[in-house]
């Protein structure tokens, strides 16, 4: 862990990373009380007199609190290195051979990158490569880094140590619980100390995606295809601990596309999109092309893509309004 960039966090963002600490600004509201500063920042808006009537050394206070955090740290087993923060792919081959046509691709965390090509030109044994951290060992040749260094093998073997969450357009609940119940069932897996407060969170994300909203006592067998996917996609962003998002065609899952991306960038995810629609592709900061089993070309895109976004978002926008009015049982007209 990186002091100085650790205590140049938030502290909503330290909440946010690591939700054993909420435990500690609650204890100290009095002091922390914005959390939109840091804990540096907090201090040292102390006035003079505020720090000789409240008898407090700054340099003393920081210490203790970065000790806090370490001593939380290895008593937890949390090891910060663990954190995924840049995947990087190394070219390999495509299917007659032919070595891919990069050099190499490097995606930070919070970077969205599409990934575009025919039916069956490679999608997928992309993703699967990615999954198991390939190391020129499968058909590809492929070799996948993590923070710039060879994957340690847990990423291949253990199932706590899950890189990529997997999110496809044909997603339906088989099982015979509520919203809430599900939601509880997986925060209480993973150890979440504020379970109300993350459902809270979740819900009020999903509802933002879903073309129609839903209650906490629905029974999740009968959220619509739009209302299971914003659930999902809502869960994946706030509760799992893969760093790694893959979304395949997400453009016809009847969800609000941009706020889904945005949400998931927020909670600091490598997202991959494997799509075909031109809004999600230029949205990305990169696209990846491929053909032939292979990665022909890596596409920036650029500043007349980005003007052509906000122009094929109008169009988006219009469509969808007519959707909506179509499903109102109203008469379309032209503007």
């Amino acid at each position: 862990m990186d002091r100085e960039q650790f205590l140049r966090l938030k502290i909503h963002e330290v909440i946010e990373q690591y939700p054993f600490m909420e435990s500690y600004f609650e204890e100290h509201k009095d002091r922390f009380s914005d959390p939109s500063l840091s804990v540096i920042e907090t201090y040292n808006q102390l006035t003079e007199e505020e720090r000789e009537d409240f008898a407090i050394d700054v340099g003393q206070s920081i210490e203790a609190y970065y000790a806090y955090v370490e001593q939380m740290f290895e008593f937890l087993g949390i090891k910060d290195e663990d954190k995924v923060r840049s995947l990087t792919l190394l070219p390999g081959t495509n299917k007659f051979k032919e070595p891919e046509e990069y050099e190499r691709l490097h995606i930070q965390q919070g970077e969205i990158v599409a990934i575009v090509g025919p039916t069956g030109s490679g999608k997928s044994r992309l993703l699967a490569d990615i999954e198991w951290t390939a190391d020129k060992d499968t058909p590809t040749r492929r070799s996948v880094l993590i923070n710039e260094k060879t994957p340690d093998k847990k990423w291949r073997f253990s199932s706590g140590n899950k890189l990529v969450a997997q999110l496809s357009q044909n997603m339906n609940f088989v099982m015979d619980l509520t919203v809430q119940e599900f939601l509880e069932l997986h925060a209480a897996s993973r150890m979440i100390e504020d379970i109300e407060g993350a459902i809270d969170k979740i819900i009020m994300a999903a509802n933002k995606l879903a073309g129609e909203s839903f209650e906490l006592d629905t029974p999740i067998t009968s959220l619509s295809g739009g209302q299971s996917r914003a659930l999902m996609i809502a869960d994946t962003a706030i509760l799992s601990e893969s760093p790694i998002v893959l979304i395949d065609e997400i453009e016809n899952a009847g969800i609000d596309r941009k706020k889904a991306l945005k949400l998931l960038v927020k909670e600091e995810k490598i997202v991959l999109i494997a799509t075909h629609d031109p809004i999600l592709a230029l949205m990305a900061d990169r696209r990846i092309i491929i053909h032939h089993g292979g990665i022909s070309d890596i596409i920036e895109t650029t500043d007349e893509e980005k003007q052509m976004l906000v122009e094929l978002e109008k169009l988006d926008y219009y469509m969808m309004e007519q959707r909506t009015l179509l499903r109102q049982g109203q008469r379309l007209k032209m503007k």
